[in-house]
């Protein structure tokens, strides 16, 4: 089994990361903030204006562990790291995948899948959470519309057309998420719909950096089995986007990012004094947000959950690179077919 290592996450403007003898030391108006020995960490991810010194970049690239470059609002900016390492026969089989329109459409209906029915689970929970009759209906609805999605996409013959059922479920389901959180909750935190670049309301400025974070960890799990990020199946491949990453990272997003996103608005543990309003109408979390949704997101990593087809134990910081093996697998014709991971 992969050992669980840590991400550090660096938020505090103008810090200062450096080399310590075999520590990572992080300095704010040269005073000692933090020292973790670098044994202990498997990524190092900046958030805004943060200072790496060279030493510390060529130690990281040396070990293979990943220095992530993300603007305030958790945006991907840059990453930094050593050789590519991986067999090259499983990339040459991911590349002949992709270049085989059956395939490619198989596996891209696979994440589909996951993601709707992961999605389902969510609506079906606020369902029968519900204290308000209307709302309990309302999301059965839609939890019925998600059940329909997910039939079209078993029928598609495209990737277009499975684009567009998924787009279409997306709608839904967002639209539904507004009826979950807790009605003295609901003015602050309206869902208008999904916006980004820039969020344009405080709930998708908080699920847009909760997604930051779990690209990260999908991309990292691509190279970790020797897969090429760049190339997906359900994205369409486009310069500088980790498109294996984001066809990965479908199948996560409703049960580790959304329901935390929830978690923390519907408990009171974030509100509207976490965040800022820019220029031109968007929203982002600030320093003081930011820092609570790390340190939530990092306690969510390390819960444990059964996985449905191992039937064994295991944190959710894992899940990205169990089904990265089991997609490398995939790949190499050891397994008939991806199987996506679905939420109890």
């Amino acid at each position: 089994m992969h050992s669980l290592q840590n991400t550090l996450y660096i938020m505090t403007p103008n810090a200062y990361a450096h080399l310590d003898n075999a520590t990572v030391r992080i300095d704010v108006e040269r005073v000692k903030r933090l020292q973790v020995p670098l044994h202990h960490i498997s990524a190092l991810v900046c958030f805004g204006n943060v200072i790496v010194s060279p030493a510390l970049m060529h130690r990281l690239a040396d070990e293979g562990k990943a220095l992530v470059l993300l603007d305030e609002s958790g945006r991907f900016k840059a990453r930094l790291e050593g050789p590519v390492s991986g067999n090259i026969l499983l990339r040459q089989a991911q590349y002949h995948a992709a270049n085989t329109a059956e395939k490619a459409l198989e596996l891209a209906r696979a994440f589909v899948a996951g993601k709707i029915r992961n999605a389902r689970s969510i609506i079906q929970r606020g369902a029968r959470e519900a204290d308000d009759g209307s709302d309990a209906s309302q999301l059965t609805r839609a939890a019925d519309n998600l059940a329909a999605s997910l039939r079209a996409a078993a029928t598609v013959q495209t990737l277009d057309e499975l684009r567009g059922v998924e787009g279409e479920a997306a709608r839904g389901y967002f639209a539904a998420l507004n009826l979950i959180v807790k009605p003295a909750f609901r003015a602050r935190f309206q869902l208008d719909g999904r916006t980004r670049r820039p969020p344009l309301d405080r709930f998708n400025a908080l699920i847009s950096f909760l997604y930051a974070m779990l690209m990260n960890d999908c991309r990292s799990a691509c190279e970790t089995v020797g897969l090429d990020p760049q190339l997906g199946f359900l994205h369409a491949v486009r310069p500088g986007r980790a498109a294996l990453a984001l066809d990965l990272q479908e199948e996560f997003r409703a049960v580790l990012c959304d329901r935390l996103a929830l978690t923390l608005i519907n408990r009171g543990q974030i509100d509207e004094t976490d965040f800022d309003l820019r220029e031109g109408g968007a929203v982002m979390l600030n320093d003081k947000g930011r820092r609570a949704v790390v340190t939530a997101w990092q306690e969510r990593k390390q819960e444990e959950i059964t996985h449905p087809l191992l039937e064994q134990k295991m944190p959710y910081a894992l899940l990205p690179l169990v089904q990265a093996r089991f997609l490398a697998r995939t790949l190499r014709g050891e397994t008939e077919g991806y199987l996506p991971f679905l939420a109890k």
